[in-house]
């Protein structure tokens, strides 16, 4: 790459040296001062395009910065598909998602160096990729809301650390890939709206909700890159933002990496949101604001910019500088050698190990929303029916922003894998999944009057809930169509139903929670999503996943989609009752929890406090069990949450094994936010709750919850965030 393709290790511009760039041995920002201090003001704006060209009398390749792995490398071909980022976020397991990214990051560096052996150097193919989505997902009509990792701001943090980590490595030198998390800030729908929307929230809501997951990633994951948002927030375009792109960003957090711009969201400064009125004056307020790269090519008019005095060419020289600074932090510039994830095989691309990743994740995944008994199902059966339009569906596998499977498992083959060779299973769609027809349901319900049981496999896809453009956000969230005219139809024959919901969000299934006996959530589960199904529904593996999203009764219990206001969204503030809560899910064994310690139980502000409790595996099989901390303040002045996760930890235990779980509750954690946006711990009462499930308002048992209080005395001190 670059120089390196000489064997002189000489740049190309004839002056016959060997820049200091290109020497190894130098410290990275010295060796970018001088390669920038090179380029003129053509060459500098060219970097600033997402297709950076090549500067070929440097010796610098062309390099595009867009790359996706939101569960897996996307676009580029075949890969690993892991569930979709909900479906990984209801593992409630931060180091599984540790080694699904990592896995992830080896597969894009493995990509990446194939694709410059062969002399590609295009979008997908590079080391900077657009991931994690970590927007909080505030509404189930988002269809975006898949990509996420959930309602909570700290399941959100966890896992957006974890996969950050997963995916650039702890190599002292290099990155191996660069993380981006997206979209900064305060964005999550409408979809049809976001090129000319104004998300106003207070600083309560802003800081206590929207902004936690992103201070996480950059402070403790070490994110390298960070995307803004279309939207704007509270007046300002995220992209061009001087309140959250050099206030908060890099002052506050002390942010230094380089922000990227989502995919031509700068012309809508100037096309719908109107807040400048020409591209160079667009250019110019995101660049001077602190958005180094533009995805798309609206940043040539900086050139413009320089020119006409809107844009300091020492601006743009810094813009320019971080962004080759990355490329040097991924070794781009040295000898591969050098460069220890440089030498990782491309056969590991799409290996088995990561395969029996990805069904591991899956399994891990799965939410058992009910069960009257008739979970897990003998494979030994005589006769089984599989019906509905995600059965066989791929596209119900694996979501947006996805790879391609070299191989895949859908529910239906799952199913026919499982079963004795003496078991005859029958299958049909039954109807699709949007639209009227109801002309396949004779054959469904035949085929169920026939079968010992009728596994109805319902939902909806990455198609229909989606990005602007592919999909969209819904305008409801009970099942499509006639979907549930289908599964009353099947129900009505008499014969045991298990439902089986494949989605990317909450889906209003109240009349299944009624009168279905089995109801499984699997998400969009990747590639081998129909071997983990099989494996719950047939009793190889016991479920523990949790719901990282609220599953609400209908859209009458919620604010408007464009009301970004917090009150009687999720579980921290909802006041009604929902259909499934946050955190619930259920096993095939119970749990007990005991012996719930706070050392110690009162504590001047500013300390921290110990949590422990015993967790006893209470019934007769092995399985994994979900400990959930949840935090309340009793006493304090200004609106807080409801509860608050504050911990977890996701166990194995066999019957009748025990194990103490612990907990380190921060003066960060117990803080509140005040109106003013301050984070401090106030004196007063606190309520600790630890359980398999939240302290109230669940259906069924998964496992008791123990509570205890404990008393902050003192005044109250301001607290940040710690890692």
């Amino acid at each position: 790459m670059g120089c390196q393709d000489d064997k002189k290790r000489q740049c190309n511009c004839g002056c016959g040296e060997k820049p200091a760039y290109l020497d190894p041995t130098l410290p990275i920002d010295q060796r970018v001062d001088d390669l920038v201090s090179r380029m003129t003001l053509e060459e500098k704006v060219s970097q600033t395009l997402n297709g950076a060209p090549a500067i070929d009398r440097l010796g610098v390749p062309k390099y595009d910065w867009w790359n996706e792995c939101l569960h897996g490398v996307g676009r580029a071909g075949i890969a690993t598909v892991f569930p979709q980022a909900i479906g990984m976020a209801a593992t409630w397991n931060e180091d599984l998602i540790l080694e699904v990214a990592t896995a992830i990051s080896d597969e894009a560096r493995a990509k990446h160096h194939e694709f410059v052996r062969r002399g590609i150097r295009e979008i997908y193919t590079g080391l900077t990729m657009w991931s994690p989505n970590i927007n909080i997902f505030r509404d189930p009509r988002w269809g975006r809301g898949q990509e996420t990792y959930g309602e909570d701001p700290y399941l959100t943090s966890r896992l957006g650390v974890a996969f950050v980590k997963g995916l650039q490595g702890d190599d002292p030198k290099y990155f191996k890939v660069m993380a981006t998390p997206k979209h900064y800030a305060v964005h999550s729908g409408p979809e049809a709206d976001r090129h000319h929307f104004d998300a106003v929230v207070d600083d309560q809501d802003l800081w206590e909700t929207y902004l936690p997951a992103f201070e996480a990633t950059i402070k403790e994951g070490n994110a390298q890159s960070i995307m803004g948002a279309y939207n704007r927030t509270n007046g300002e375009p995220c992209c061009g933002s001087k309140t959250l792109l050099q206030e908060i960003l890099r002052d506050k957090w002390g942010f230094d990496g380089y922000v990227v711009s989502d995919c031509w969201a700068i012309g809508d400064f100037y096309k719908h949101h109107r807040i400048v009125d020409t591209p160079v004056e667009a250019v110019a307020m995101a660049m001077n604001n602190g958005c180094d790269l533009c995805c798309g090519s609206l940043y040539s008019f900086l050139v413009d910019a320089v020119k006409t005095g809107l844009v300091e060419e020492a601006t743009l020289d810094e813009a320019v500088k971080r962004l080759f600074k990355a490329r040097f932090q991924l070794g781009m510039f040295d000898p591969p050698e050098m460069v220890d994830c440089a030498q990782i095989p491309y056969e590991v691309n799409d290996c088995d190990e990561h395969r029996e990743l990805a069904l591991r994740t899956a399994r891990e995944s799965m939410v058992l929303l009910k069960n009257d008994g008739i979970l897990p199902l003998d494979r030994d059966m005589n006769k089984i029916a599989v019906i509905g339009p995600n059965s066989d569906n791929l596209e119900a596998l694996v979501g947006n922003y996805d790879g391609t499977p070299s191989r895949f498992v859908t529910p239906l083959e799952g199913i026919k894998r499982k079963v004795s060779a003496e078991t005859v299973v029958y299958h049909t769609q039954g109807c699709d999944i949007m639209g009227d027809s109801k002309q396949g349901f004779a054959a469904a319900v035949e085929l169920a009057s026939w079968a010992d049981v009728a596994i109805v496999v319902l939902g909806i896809t990455g198609r229909i809930e989606g990005e602007e453009g592919a999909g969209g956000d819904r305008e409801d969230i009970t099942l499509m169509g006639v979907q549930e005219d289908l599964l009353k139809a099947v129900h009505a024959t008499g014969t045991p139903v298990v439902l089986v919901l494949l989605s990317g969000s909450a889906v209003a299934i109240n009349w299944a929670e009624d009168n279905v006996p089995a109801i499984l959530a699997a998400w969009y589960p990747g590639q081998d999503g129909g071997t983990a199904i099989a494996d719950v529904l047939f009793g190889d593996y016991n479920p523990a996943g949790r719901l990282p999203v609220t599953f609400y009764k209908s859209l009458d219990q919620l604010p408007p989609f464009e009301d970004y206001r917090m009150e009687n969204r999720t579980y921290r503030y909802f006041q009604g009752e929902p259909l499934y809560p946050f955190g619930y899910g259920l096993s095939y064994t119970t749990f007990e929890y005991k012996d719930l310690r706070l050392t110690p139980d009162t504590i001047q502000a500013g300390e921290n406090i110990q949590v422990q409790v015993t967790v006893e595996n209470t019934g007769q099989l092995a399985g994994d069990e979900v400990a959930q901390f949840y935090l309340t303040d009793l006493e304090s002045s200004v609106r807080v949450p409801i509860r608050s996760l504050q911990g977890f930890k996701r166990i194995h235990l066999a019957p009748g094994e025990q194990e103490t779980v612990s907990f380190t509750l921060t003066p960060y954690q117990m803080a509140l936010v005040d109106d003013h946006g301050q984070r401090v711990v106030e004196p007063g009462r606190f309520l600790v709750a630890v359980g398999g499930k939240q302290p109230v308002g669940t259906k069924g048992s998964n496992g008791e919850v123990v509570m205890s209080e404990f008393t902050v005395e003192g005044e109250k001190v301001k607290a940040e965030f710690v890692y």
